[in-house]
């Protein structure tokens, strides 16, 4: 299988108190697939999955599946810590009945070989044997400094339902070698939207992110003028999207600015988990000064 199109990396819905909200995951679907989502990753980053428990988990999951009813792919991140706990999530997923299953490398005891990571995906992947697997490459918070081309080489023999990788890094050279790796046999997805452009240009079909929804304009522009080859268009609009990324980190953390951009929208997602800090109502009027001023609600509102 190959995903295509910039998928949605999805939040977890919270109450005040912190505990979770699925009940608020039906409205949040059909606001993704109104903003044109052509998938959803859920449980990842975004999502803060790795602060949650296994049952939250299972159930945030199950929410999103009876949500989008078919409508997309979803791909369930089940990496922790523990491989105990991303098998048993794995197991769930696939009996579930996700699209596909995604998972991070445990990040308290680093893994320092690829045969070590080789081992321990293969351990998660092994719980859904009839489901994808795609490996979730995040160095910035797993601390992994290991060669991709090694480990997808050495995975291919141990992992059979290996399909992919979800890369979050800013190393385009090495996203390019493992993207040709075995004749493009593998599909794997660029993480990092501030360099969507970048990734385009060596060869991305497929990307997973957490700006996609809420930049939704700006990047169906950078996608149309890298169609038609408009590189000076395309790279315009991806100087916007970094724009947008520095307003919201200029003020506290990226997942809980974008939370409070989609309340101004109408979509309540509460707050985010501990130990992610929500931004203060004095950072988040002045993140919305800001929007205004680099005109992201008019890019937003031009279609």
């Amino acid at each position: 299988m190959k995903l295509r199109g910039l998928i949605a990396a999805t939040h977890t819905p919270f109450q005040a108190n912190g505990s979770i909200a699925p009940e608020k995951v039906a409205d949040y679907v059909e606001f993704l697939l109104k903003q044109k989502a052509p998938g959803l990753y859920v449980n990842g980053s975004t999502g803060e999955g790795i602060s949650m428990t296994v049952e939250e988990r299972k159930t945030i999951l199950v929410a999103f599946l009876q949500s989008v009813k078919g409508r997309v792919p979803v791909v369930a991140q089940v990496g922790a810590n523990s491989l105990r706990d991303s098998a048993e999530l794995a197991a769930h997923a696939e009996s579930a009945g996700v699209t596909a299953v995604s998972a991070c490398a445990p990040s308290y005891f680093k893994v320092v070989t690829a045969s070590i990571l080789v081992d321990c995906m293969a351990e998660i992947a092994a719980a859904a044997p009839k489901t994808p697997f795609y490996y979730y490459h995040i160095p910035r918070f797993t601390g992994l400094s290991i060669d991709m081309s090694r480990f997808l080489a050495e995975a291919e023999q141990k992992i059979p339902n290996l399909v992919g990788m979800k890369y979050t890094d800013m190393k385009v050279h090495e996203y390019q070698e493992i993207l040709e790796y075995g004749q493009r046999r593998l599909d794997v997805l660029w993480g990092c939207d501030e360099m969507l452009l970048s990734a385009l240009a060596v060869g991305a079909r497929g990307a997973v992110g957490t700006t996609y929804p809420l930049c939704r304009v700006i990047f169906q522009n950078v996608l149309d003028a890298w169609e038609r080859q408009d590189l000076e268009t395309a790279r315009l609009w991806q100087l916007r999207n970094w724009e947008y990324v520095k307003v919201l980190g200029r003020y506290g953390e990226l997942l809980a600015g974008q939370r409070i951009l989609m309340k101004e929208l109408g979509l309540d997602l509460g707050p985010c988990r501990l130990p992610l800090a929500m931004m203060t109502e004095e950072n988040g009027k002045k993140m919305f000064a800001d929007l205004r001023r680099i005109g992201y609600f008019d890019w937003e509102n031009s279609d």
